[in-house]
């Protein structure tokens, strides 16, 4: 459930449920798309959420792909956990873990001092230890780290480790005053001095540092956990880390939770020291998409990158230049003969024989190739654009909807060669195309950087952006569902009610005046299709991997590769008088969302919004900050 699903749609709709009832919902609802087959591909496919390489993170043994996790807070029900491996997440909290099963008084709610602050009950909820174990047999193969936090006196907490320490990759322990060196003792000699860190609120800390610096000195623990989900605002947090650093002799990890709203949030703390994040109030309240968003941002603030160019993108650009260059062609034939010497050395009759039959056949032949030319035009300009500013750059997301989109468009030759009519032209530009796209493949192996984001707040740019986010997606699946009705429309009956009342003649009398004139047809509506499919899935994927703020080539990759497959598509119908509203009607709702989808994303991808540098600075000297 990506952030354009999430505030779009299913925000609205889980708002007016009770809160645990909607987080169940949703955690139950992302858990059973993750157990299908392929619904942990669907769930990376849809969101591309895999952090960089880069955001790798070493604390004392354990190594995370990235410093961003989940609080426990968040899942207690642990309902959710397949799904979160496959939402940027590099570790999980679970629990806390108590004894017995245990009920909240209350339920998470909105802070009424500020409604966008999830508060958490003072008596957590909990599964109970057995529940927890078998629940954790059933996700033992789960690539993220899980730390779990458990919660008791010594007699229990030495029975739960014992238990629980074959599904741990670290444990927390909660801070009380009662806590003394021994009870640390037994405790890791009890988890085989497995990683174990201590958690502690701003408030303990506060009042108890004296006792709570005697226990972290002696080296019992491996790091502590700052738990800051108790309304606490920034201001308090980082002075609570600066506190913390201010106590320790050596250097201890650090791993905070809660008070984190937005990217920017989680390179101050970054900044003042922790190590480890955990996601909870603010990843109800600014969405799924929020892991993504840190660590695309981490990686753009701390990964040093040079200039480097990958050469081998000068192909997939030259396959998107002989595709465009083609249409080019396409669409001056369209606009001029329509049919080729080929075409009448195949169907044995001239042109002038089909306009003295029926003209409107040579319309209607008009009205597919021009189609086809648009959007094969569109389709190189999408190509170029991809392998220019993504690929040559790097970025692993380009590469793969090249690859997607170019092996869907070779497979579309094995639909029209089947109609019995197979033109040379075709086969020329497919044998020109070929050696591009399997140089393009080849030479950019080494293509794989994930996208960086200078994304920092949840400001309303983004948050409309998300609506032409949404519109986009809506667009691309739109028109690779509509390639392949268009492709089967062509391999059945070929032509539609409409079709046949523009034409006013059925498809009998055509056949019975020429034998091979449908298959002619039939192959130009399958070329169509075949290209819109290509197209819609190239629009798709730039749409759910491509948006990031300030990426203003893709908003001008959208705005002119939209135009040819538009224009050319609407006008022909024109020129040659087939506006049949009903024919229509989907190329308008598709001009609708190409426009709105341009007008919602424009202030995001081009950033003409505010700068939030000035807030920032302000901020930076409210904190202490140079």
């Amino acid at each position: 459930m990506p952030d354009w699903s999430y505030h779009t749609i299913f925000k609205h709709i889980v708002a007016k449920l009770p809160g645990h009832i909607g987080r169940e919902a949703i955690h139950r609802g992302m858990s059973g798309i993750a157990s299908i087959p392929g619904g942990e591909f669907l769930i990376r496919f849809l969101g591309h959420m895999e952090p960089s390489v880069n955001n790798k993170v070493k604390v004392d043994e354990l190594t995370f792909t990235s410093s961003i996790g989940l609080s426990g807070k968040v899942d207690p029900q642990l309902s959710g956990t397949k799904a979160f491996v496959n939402l940027g997440f590099s570790f999980i909290e679970i629990g806390p873990v108590t004894y017995q099963l245990q009920k909240p008084e209350v339920r998470p709610h909105y802070s009424k001092k500020d409604h966008l602050q999830i508060v958490f009950p003072e008596r957590e909820e909990s599964l109970g230890c057995q529940k927890t174990i078998e629940k954790l047999t059933q996700y033992d193969d789960l690539s993220v780290k899980k730390l779990i936090r458990i919660k008791g006196n010594q007699t229990e907490l030495l029975n739960m480790t014992s238990k629980l320490s074959p599904y741990s990759d670290a444990f927390i322990i909660e801070y009380t005053t009662s806590l003394d060196e021994h009870s640390f003792l037994q405790l890791k000699k009890n988890i085989d001095y497995s990683p174990l860190f201590i958690a502690i609120s701003p408030k303990q800390l506060n009042s108890s540092a004296d006792h709570f610096l005697g226990l972290i000195q002696d080296g019992n623990v491996t790091g502590i956990l700052l738990d800051c989900d108790r309304e606490e605002d920034s201001y308090s947090i980082i002075q609570s880390l600066r506190m913390i650093k201010s106590f320790l002799s050596k250097t201890l990890p650090i791993i905070l939770s809660g008070g984190i709203n937005e990217p920017k949030d989680a390179i101050t703390f970054l900044n003042e020291g922790a190590s480890l994040l955990m996601l909870s109030g603010g990843y109800i309240t600014s969405g799924p998409g929020l892991p993504k968003r840190i660590n695309e941002l981490i990686d753009d603030r701390f990964v040093q990158t040079s200039d480097h160019s990958y050469p081998g993108w000068i192909w997939y650009w030259l396959f998107g230049f002989c595709i465009f260059i083609g249409g080019i062609l396409a669409l001056l034939f369209s606009m001029t003969k329509v049919i080729l010497p080929y075409d009448e050395a195949f169907l044995g009759i001239s042109r002038n024989e089909i306009l003295a039959f029926n003209e409107l056949i040579l319309f209607f032949m008009a009205h597919d190739r021009m189609t086809l030319a648009g959007t094969m035009i569109s389709g190189g300009i999408l190509y170029m654009q991809l392998a220019r500013h993504g690929v040559r750059n790097g970025i692993h997301w380009c590469r793969k909807t090249i690859n997607i989109a170019g092996v869907t468009g070779f497979l579309g030759i094995l639909m029209f060669i089947g109609y019995g009519y197979f033109d040379w032209l075709h086969g020329l530009f497919w044998v020109i195309l070929l050696p591009l796209f399997v140089m393009g493949y080849r030479e950019t192996k080494n293509v794989t950087n994930s996208p960086k984001s200078k994304n920092e707040r949840n400001h309303q740019a983004w948050k409309i952006s998300l609506y032409g986010q949404l519109l986009f997606i809506i667009l691309g699946f739109s028109f690779t569902i509509g390639g392949v009705i268009i492709s089967f429309i062509g391999m059945t009956n070929v032509f539609v009610k409409t079709d046949v009342e523009y034409l006013c003649m059925p498809p009998e009398v055509i056949n019975q005046f020429n034998e091979t004139l449908i298959p002619v047809i039939a192959h130009d509506r399958a070329g169509f299709g075949s290209a819109l499919l290509s197209v819609g899935l190239i629009v798709l994927m730039i749409s759910l991997w491509g948006f990031h703020e300030g990426d203003r080539w893709v908003w001008w990759s959208m705005l002119i590769g939209g135009l040819p497959a538009f224009l050319s598509g609407i006008i022909i119908h024109y020129v040659i008088g087939y506006t049949t509203f009903i024919h229509l009607l989907p190329a308008y709702i598709a001009s609708g969302l190409y426009v709105f989808g341009l007008l919602f994303s424009y202030s995001f991808l081009m950033k003409t919004h505010p700068d939030n540098s000035i807030t920032a600075i302000r901020n930076s000297k409210v904190l202490g900050h140079n």
